[in-house]
């Protein structure tokens, strides 16, 4: 059902595309192309037919937007995410080993050398 609502999505996305490219805000464009006087649908009509039809399509895209939502796919097991993960494995800051500071590494230097000397 999901890959049915994307496609659906993509369709509406490009007739509303060619819909749009198809109107002009000052009445020209595509749409004055029909205003002969044999015409079924004058420039008027078709102006009001474009408009309507950009509505619907509108409208039509935002239910398809929410009904491709509700139908995302979910897996059946919950993984968690990477950092959880990371977090859960973190070594404990109060359990690390204490390295020897400055101080302590030279009074060790001086004591092997006290050793060596005897």
């Amino acid at each position: 059902m999901y890959i049915l609502a994307i496609v659906l999505i993509f369709i509406v996305c490009l007739l509303m595309v060619l819909i749009v490219l198809v109107q002009n805000s000052k009445g020209g464009g595509l749409a004055s192309s029909f205003s002969g006087n044999n015409q079924i649908m004058g420039v008027r009509r078709t102006a009001d037919f474009l408009e309507k039809a950009t509505w619907y399509l509108a409208g039509a895209l935002l239910a398809l937007c929410i009904l491709a939502s509700a139908f995302i796919p979910r897996s059946e097991i919950q993984r968690d995410s990477i950092i959880s993960e990371q977090v859960q494995s973190a070594v404990d800051p109060t359990q690390v080993p204490n390295f020897p500071t400055t101080t302590d590494a030279i009074e060790a230097i001086g004591s092997d050398q006290e050793d060596d000397g005897e």
